[in-house]
């Protein structure tokens, strides 16, 4: 039986901290892929992990010698070490009560050892871990240790930098649709050029299209300006003036 996955008093506050760097099912990056293969190496470990945990599932951002891209959060020992907040390792998950029974244990990838660096946001919330696993009962030196927290800290420093990134895109193109907009005189509704001369729609329009013009009145304006017109129009007494004038 698997032991009850704990979960954060904040787990709300979790959730939406990880949805706001919209990371979840995007594509890999080499940012983070160096990272996998960085923590791999100088742990010595057959499969490194960036992982994730949604609500559900546990979601692999990078992987190194393993297939799978998710499985649920039920089965994730990352999750207990996002819940520990600080590094959680362990020597032989078939001798832990809390793995022992774990899918993940006594099937594929068969995992004994785990370590485990939570990805701690600078607001304080857990996003996941970054992680190395083997297949065989081991310990981690505390130089190893110390290097694996060291790269955790370099995911999160990445997912800052992504998510920073994606907001200056959208400042950028924000500005960049502002730039289109046509500065109107309230009154006239006269259009202010980029050399800064004021000019009439029509002309302001012929300098940038191939557009063409025919004049008429909207009814508003004609009640306002030709009252006498506009009770003629009312009545139906002047046929299409509508749509000239």
């Amino acid at each position: 039986m698997i032991k009850q996955l704990p979960i954060s008093a904040h787990e709300q506050a979790r959730l939406e901290a990880l949805r706001q760097y919209r990371i979840l099912d995007t594509k890999p990056e080499s940012s983070f892929d160096a990272i996998t293969e960085l923590a791999s190496f100088i742990c010595e470990a057959p499969i490194a992990l960036i992982s994730l945990v949604d609500s559900e599932r546990q979601w692999f951002k990078s992987k190194v010698g393993l297939e799978a891209t998710e499985t649920h959060r039920d089965h994730s020992f990352c999750a207990h070490a996002l819940f520990k907040g600080t590094m959680l390792i362990v020597e032989d998950a078939t001798k832990d009560e809390r793995f022992a029974h774990n899918p993940l244990v006594t099937s594929d990838p068969h995992i004994r050892f785990y370590a485990g660096a939570p990805l701690i946001t600078p607001a304080g919330h857990g996003l996941g871990s970054l992680c190395i696993i083997d297949r065989k009962p081991r310990q981690l030196s505390p130089e190893r240790s110390s290097a694996l927290t060291k790269l955790a800290s370099l995911v999160v420093t990445q997912l800052e930098l992504r998510r920073v990134s994606q907001e200056l895109a959208e400042v950028a193109n924000n500005l960049k649709i502002m730039s289109g907009m046509l500065p109107i005189c309230s009154y006239c509704k006269g259009i202010r050029n980029d050399e800064g001369y004021w000019q009439r729609v029509e002309s302001y329009v012929k300098m940038h299209s191939h557009a063409e013009f025919t004049h008429s009145i909207c009814p508003d304006c004609m009640k306002a300006h030709q009252p006498e017109f506009y009770e003629l129009l009312k009545d139906d007494k002047l046929e299409g003036y509508r749509e000239t004038a």
